[in-house]
């Protein structure tokens, strides 16, 4: 039964959050937007008919938050639920949630998230409509003989893949037996790992990434709008995607598009979806997963086609016929042309692509035929550090695939960004490469082409694109918008009543049931727990950032994965007994870090402000540091002055504190810490120390 949707509740922020907003507009629905503090100011908040805030700091507390969500829901009297991607997307729960509030859900219902989510029940299905995944195991493995046996057989190199992992994450690639015994060790479910997380996979060399991008609607029609190809990668995560894959054979491109009908098929799907596939050199097709929502890279497939997929996921969720939606009068249609589309990312590919939270001062789009800029972000604006780093997608589409590379030159030379690092120049590289340009019709990129074969072969210094500028901060509050009763309500506030309101928060150090600290020193790690003047425990272990740095860390200061899992396991035998000494419970109501390191740490990784007008105390969550941690210990300590907040005393051992801090959140469950702006050996935890006295754990 076909149902029209009225107003349209939006989970999700930034770039996909206001392209669905202006989607809806078009299709005269009325649209609530969500909003965290951070994205106060963003485009889509203003361009909504309705905005509620996401009071927390955290991913957990806004945009995870599936409670108060579904409790804005209500309160809006929204019909439907749009989640973009990324964020609650393709989480079952909260699907079922808006299902069982009487909203309609624009994306496939909740059990075919439940089948196609998880990646090992996507391989079942995926054998059940007789489509061949990547050699693998399709259940978790918790045996190590298991696991050689698998890697014997198959030979290595192999991949470990979180059943839950999405978006590059969660992989792990294994290139012999020691290396396979190390992942089990590190990983074993009966030491409390999460092996059984985990199930295994051929490692197949040098395949491109392709996919269908599909939809099929409530009456079992199926249209597999077009291919795309996403090799372009680096670390798992999609950099340049165009449409209709190149240089594929007929045969190859059938073959995919018969694999994704089968298998949404057989799962019952119906919404807007991506069937992605790995194809060997060969043209051997192997299923890898299908991602139950609009993706990213959706823009390139929309200039191929002519067909808004917003619009038609929101067809199709009313219940609209696929033969109903624009475009697709005639059943699947027939790509014309060719589009590539740019992530345009606030890092610097120079210095292992890390991203740099911060203002965008100067912002020129490329404009012109077939060029599509589409951003969350205006001049002015800010890239916050607790989100991802993707400024805009640049998507350039012309009528054939060489007039389309050189629109995509001219483009790149016409964008212009000022206050951020970006990936233009990176962009701007690969366009000139052979493999990529494929002027023979021999397409020599895969999915480890970057690594393997294009960062080797250039002088990454040459990739720089911009510097860092101003650092993301809280909004002042002298915007004329305030919250009543979680809606954001517009109201012409003097400026200096809001100053006055900026003074008035301060710092709330009021947490007695469980304040902690943290300081970490050269050569010792401190941290106490209790009120300012009843410490429950205050301890001090050698497990300081020159120390570790100095006993378990390369002295070239480089680290890989192997290098850091070895040093977090001398890490923690180190804060075996101070994680023992803690109260069972282990979960502060309120914990602060300070040091020259945690701070440096902080900056680094886009610590945002607590709330408006806190002066001077930030957050920084455990997802930050852990995020940041792999890609600053890959980067010389030369070269980390460049980055905002390592200061040339800090740069050798800033990698040995952040193990350090990281290991001790997670060990006391501390998901995040506020920052201190002055040194806390001048504050509680001496006080508390020197109260306990020395205990036989310290030094």
């Amino acid at each position: 039964m076909a149902h029209t949707v009225k107003k349209l509740l939006i989970a999700n922020r930034g770039e996909i959050a206001l392209r669905v907003v202006r989607t809806a507009k078009e299709m005269g629905i009325s649209t609530v937007a969500v909003y965290s503090e951070q994205d106060r100011n963003s485009r889509y908040v203003d361009m909504a008919d309705e905005a509620y805030l996401l009071s927390g700091d955290t991913y957990k507390d806004t945009y995870l938050n599936e409670d108060l969500l579904i409790d804005i829901l209500h309160k809006t009297g929204a019909d439907a639920v749009h989640p973009g991607y990324g964020f609650l997307s393709e989480v079952p729960s909260f699907a079922q949630k808006v299902e069982d509030a009487g909203a309609i859900w624009v994306g496939p219902h909740h059990t075919a998230l439940v089948d196609l989510g998880d990646k090992i029940t996507a391989r079942r299905v995926a054998l059940r409509a007789k489509v061949p995944p990547v050699p693998g195991l399709s259940e978790p493995v918790t045996d190590v003989r298991t696991l050689l046996d698998f890697a014997h057989t198959h030979g290595y190199p192999i991949m470990m893949k979180r059943t839950d992992g999405g978006g590059g994450h969660g992989i792990t690639v294994v290139h012999d037996d020691e290396e396979l015994r190390r992942f089990y060790m590190n990983h074993d479910a009966l030491q409390g790992g999460d092996l059984k997380e985990y199930f295994i996979e051929k490692f197949v060399d040098k395949a491109r990434h392709v996919e269908t991008q599909s939809g099929r609607d409530s009456h079992g029609n199926f249209t597999v709008y077009s291919t795309r190809d996403c090799s372009l990668q680096r670390r798992n995560q999609k950099l340049i995607e165009e449409a209709p894959a190149p240089f594929l054979p007929p045969e190859t491109t059938r073959a995919l598009e018969d694999a994704a009908v089968a298998i949404c098929s057989s799962a019952h799907y119906e919404s807007a979806g991506t069937v992605e596939f790995l194809v060997d050199p060969d043209g051997t097709m192997s299923f890898m997963e299908v991602n139950t929502r609009i993706q990213v890279e959706h823009p390139v497939t929309e200039e191929v086609t002519g067909v808004d997929l917003v619009a038609a996921q929101l067809a199709i969720a009313e219940g609209a016929h696929v033969t109903d939606i624009p475009g697709l009068e005639h059943g699947t249609p027939v790509p014309h042309g060719h589009a590539i589309e740019f992530r345009i990312n606030a890092e610097d590919p120079s210095l292992g692509f890390v991203p740099f939270p911060g203002i965008v001062e100067r912002l020129n789009v490329p404009t012109g035929p077939g060029i599509r800029f589409d951003s969350g972000v205006a001049q002015g604006g800010a890239i916050p550090g607790q989100f991802d780093s993707m400024i805009a997608k640049l998507i350039v589409s012309a009528l054939s695939r060489s007039a389309c590379l050189t629109r995509a030159r001219h483009a790149l030379d016409e964008l212009a960004i000022a206050g951020v690092p970006t990936v233009r120049k990176f962009d701007q590289a690969v366009l000139e490469q052979p493999a990529f340009v494929a002027t023979d019709g021999d397409f020599g990129v895969y999915t480890r082409w970057i690594e393997e074969e294009f960062l080797p072969s250039v002088d990454v210094r040459t990739l720089a694109d911009g510097k860092p500028g101003r650092r993301a901060a809280a909004p002042e509050p002298v915007e004329s918008w305030v919250e009543v009763d979680g809606k954001r309500v517009r109201l012409g506030l003097p400026a200096s009543l809001a100053s006055v309101a900026a003074l008035g928060a301060g710092l709330d150090v009021e947490a007695p049931e469980g304040n902690m600290v943290i300081d970490i020193g050269g050569g010792s790690l401190e941290v106490a727990m209790g009120s300012d003047e009843d410490p429950t425990v205050a301890l001090s272990v050698p497990a300081g950032a020159g120390r570790v740095t100095r006993e378990f860390l390369p002295e070239s200061g480089v680290a890989d994965d192997d290098d850091l899992e070895a040093a977090r396991k001398n890490i923690r035998k180190i804060l075996e007994p101070m994680v023992k000494a803690f109260p069972k419970s282990k979960h502060p109501m309120h914990a602060v870090g300070t040091s020259k390191t945690i701070r440096s740490l902080a900056r680094l990784a886009g610590a945002v402000m607590r709330q408006p007008g806190r002066v001077d105390t930030s957050i920084m969550t455990i997802d930050q540091l852990e995020d940041w941690l792999p890609r600053l210990a890959a980067i010389a300590p030369d070269q980390r002055t460049a980055l905002p907040g390592v200061t040339p005393e800090r740069t050798y051992q800033i990698v040995g504190g952040g193990l350090v801090i990281d290991e001790i959140m997670k060990a006391l469950d501390v998901k995040e810490i506020e920052i201190c702006p002055w040194a806390l050996r001048e504050g509680a935890i001496l006080r508390w120390l020197d109260q306990f006295g020395r205990t036989s754990l310290g030094f």
